[in-house]
């Protein structure tokens, strides 16, 4: 048998031991593929609009964009319960139920009868699948983050976590490609009657490749290790969520860092594709190709700042982030109306963008990770995560464009949500996080790291 590194050995699967490259990749690639499946619903939204709604295009619009939401306001729901599970039962066996749940509501989404066809039953499915891919990622997420950060060494962990950062990112870019691809082999006209359904129903594809290499993971080896120990939580729901200890936790992670966190993140990168296709009126081909080059291009720098937390802390950079965004999100989106005639300037600004979103996420799984004992990691942080990510962030599209409708004088008027809630998160995670959590060893719930002969 091949001689293993170090981190390799911490990680016994099923069927033999895994390098800690195919662990990240597995996880990371089903993360990437629920991610995918999430965010086709917000780029084909315009067509959600005319297939499943009455009226005007610009009011059903509005209510797309609020089914959309939809699916983020349930995540939290889905926190607290495949959470749950996550610290009772295991890493491992919750992220892939959450896997399944997400590739078969995401298929039946592109199977569904319009409005024309079956009336108001038709957005009522619609919004039944959004609430099963909202409970889906919202378990998602915090298991996957969490089963690559138990298997990292101590003062990488950031640099590990990171990869799982990117795969939000790369599954919009993948949304993009599939749908240009059908978009400009069909023509508009045909992918508008009916060539939108494909790209949901191919996830079927992608899950069933997906759920192959996770069946090649064993369980985190630092929860089987708390589960030989007899210290995993017998109610990790009642521990979570009966402590005020731990209830201050997670109310600093939300309005210092996963609140402020998920509206930069909405702001830099969808919200950015919506202004520019709905307000600029810029062609979509245009758009598609901007938001795809910028976001391979700002990809690699999830990396960059997770493996600098390592070195300097998570706290400030994500903080910083918060700080630019502030400071620059209104005069960057008064540029992008400058240049909307120029490819390369607007790929440039929303590069910027996406840096910033890099920035706020990139660190930010291993600081969740860090900051709630073993036992209920996975029920403490995912709540935080995904009602700051899901209920702020996800709010973005909507609740911008709601305001900029109402307040139809100042086109920009959207961006006064986002901006508020990055502030309060710069005044949030500086006077309210005591002390820098990367010097944090996981390990030590459980008497140490075990040796290479041990694993």
């Amino acid at each position: 048998m091949a001689t293993l590194t170090a981190p390799a050995a911490y990680g016994e699967a099923a069927k033999g031991k895994k390098s800690l490259a195919f662990i990240i990749a597995a996880s990371s690639g089903g993360t990437l593929i629920e991610w995918y499946d999430f965010y086709l619903y917000g780029v084909l939204a315009a067509f959600f609009a005319t297939h499943f709604f009455p009226g005007d295009m610009r009011q059903g619009f509005l209510y797309s964009l609020g089914i959309f939401w939809t699916g983020f306001v349930v995540r939290p729901f889905g926190a607290v319960v495949f959470g749950h599970m996550g610290d009772l039962i295991g890493r491992k066996y919750t992220f892939m139920l959450t896997l399944g749940l997400m590739g078969a509501s995401t298929f039946l989404v592109g199977c569904l009868p319009t409005y024309d066809q079956i009336g108001w039953t038709a957005p009522a499915l619609l919004v039944a699948c959004r609430v099963v891919q909202g409970l889906a990622l919202g378990g998602q997420y915090g298991g996957a983050a969490t089963y690559i950060a138990e298997h990292a060494p101590d003062g990488k962990r950031g640099l590990y976590t990171s990869w799982i950062q990117t795969t939000a990112t790369l599954g919009i870019v993948a949304a993009l490609l599939v749908i240009i691809a059908f978009r400009v082999g069909m023509g508009d006209q045909a992918f508008a009657d009916y060539g939108w359904r494909f790209p949901f129903m191919i996830s079927a594809l992608l899950v069933g490749l997906s759920a192959y290499l996770r069946l090649k993971l064993g369980e985190s080896p630092l929860y089987k290790k708390l589960k030989e120990q007899g210290k995993t939580s017998t109610n990790p729901m009642r521990d979570t969520y009966g402590s005020g200890r731990n209830w201050g936790l997670m109310l600093l992670a939300l309005f210092g860092f996963t609140a402020p966190e998920g509206v930069v993140w909405y702001t830099g990168q969808f919200y950015a594709l919506a202004y520019m296709q709905t307000v600029l009126m810029i062609p979509y081909i245009t758009v598609y190709s901007v938001m795809i080059t910028a976001l391979v291009l700002g990809a690699p720098f999830f990396v960059f700042w997770g493996w600098l937390s390592d070195k300097v802390g998570r706290r400030w950079i994500m903080t910083a982030g918060f700080t630019l965004a502030v400071l620059t999100f209104w005069p960057v989106f008064t540029l992008l109306g400058t240049f909307k005639d120029n490819p390369v300037m607007l790929t440039a600004l929303v590069w910027y963008l996406v840096i910033l979103v890099t920035m706020v996420y990139g660190p930010i799984a291993a600081f969740l990770i860090e900051l709630f004992p073993a036992r209920i990691r996975y029920s403490s942080m995912s709540l935080p995560y995904h009602v700051g990510n899901g209920v702020f962030g996800g709010g973005v599209p909507f609740i911008a464009t709601l305001l900029a409708g109402t307040f139809t004088g100042i086109p920009l008027i959207g961006l006064a949500y986002p901006i508020s809630i990055a502030a309060i998160g710069i005044v949030v995670s500086i006077f309210g996080l005591r002390h820098e959590t990367k010097d944090t060893q996981i390990w030590d719930e459980v008497g140490g790291r075990p040796t290479a002969s041990q694993s």
